[in-house]
């Protein structure tokens, strides 16, 4: 079985042109077929406001209006994820940018109103395996942007960690998986502000607990529910870390390992 990564980058890349440059280089570099899965960064946050169009986020998830929902489209599904794919063709990178309409790739339902309403948030039913594994086999690389479909003609703004997770679970009958969380910390610390304290490995039990005590700040929640979802539906090896990292992280060699082990500080 062949591998595939599946690697998820955060807006502290997006916003930093220098930064995505790097990282595009090195996740170029990786010689097995992989999926790149990119959030939003504050272009959209930018553009919302220029237009008087009021953001609202609670527990690290944006509330998706009418409005707002054209505008994450625009920017996730047109600028941000071109320009990546332009980048990596100018590295020699075959890459097809998607989002979760294209193709069928991801079909999602509205999230059903309960304390929160949403607005056009989706979550996820299905992911089309067979079409991505065949478009894997004519690229070395798949972008895909936080845009999903309910197959009734309606666009669905996704969480990016979701989709991450969605796509690893969804091929991970067809691949030997490696998934990677990359954003602008070292991994999952202890202390928000020290990247000494890095967990070398977290399990479900020792999360709880750190949540339980208010040591996992609302933005990593998404990301690790996602990284446990991943790890108990049958990924082999989930890492969370530094995206400037990512040559050592996909070496199994940096940031925080998602396992049922006991944890450990590095």
């Amino acid at each position: 079985m062949s591998k595939l990564f599946v690697i998820k980058v955060g807006g502290n890349i997006i916003d930093d042109e220098t930064k995505l440059a790097a990282f595009l280089i090195a996740f170029a570099a990786i010689p097995e077929k992989k999926i790149l899965v990119h959030g939003g960064g504050k272009l959209a946050t930018r553009l919302a406001n220029d237009l008087g169009i009021e953001q609202e986020l609670i527990d690290g998830r944006r509330i998706t209006n009418a409005e707002t929902l054209k505008i994450v489209t625009m920017v996730y599904a047109g600028y941000i994820n071109k320009n990546i794919v332009a980048t990596l063709q100018s590295v020699n990178c075959n890459a097809l940018g998607l989002c979760g309409a294209d193709g069928d790739a991801i079909t999602a339902h509205k999230r059903i109103k309960g304390a929160i309403d949403f607005g056009f948030a989706g979550d996820i039913d299905r992911v089309n395996a067979v079409s991505l594994s065949k478009l894997l086999d004519n690229h070395d690389a798949l972008v895909f942007a936080p845009i999903t479909h309910d197959g009734k003609g309606q666009l669905l703004n996704t969480n990016a960690d979701t989709i991450a997770q969605e796509l690893a679970t969804g091929l991970s009958s067809l691949f030997e998986f490696h998934m990677v969380f990359g954003f602008e910390k070292a991994g999952v610390l202890l202390d928000a502000e020290d990247d000494n304290t890095v967990i070398a490995s977290l399990s479900q039990g020792y999360y709880e607990e750190l949540k339980k005590e208010n040591k996992i700040f609302a933005g990593m929640i998404p990301k690790l529910d996602n990284a446990f979802a991943a790890i108990n539906k049958g990924v082999r090896n989930v890492l969370i870390g530094r995206a400037e990292e990512i040559g050592l992280m996909t070496g199994g060699k940096a940031g925080t390992t998602i396992t049922n082990g006991k944890a450990q500080v590095q």
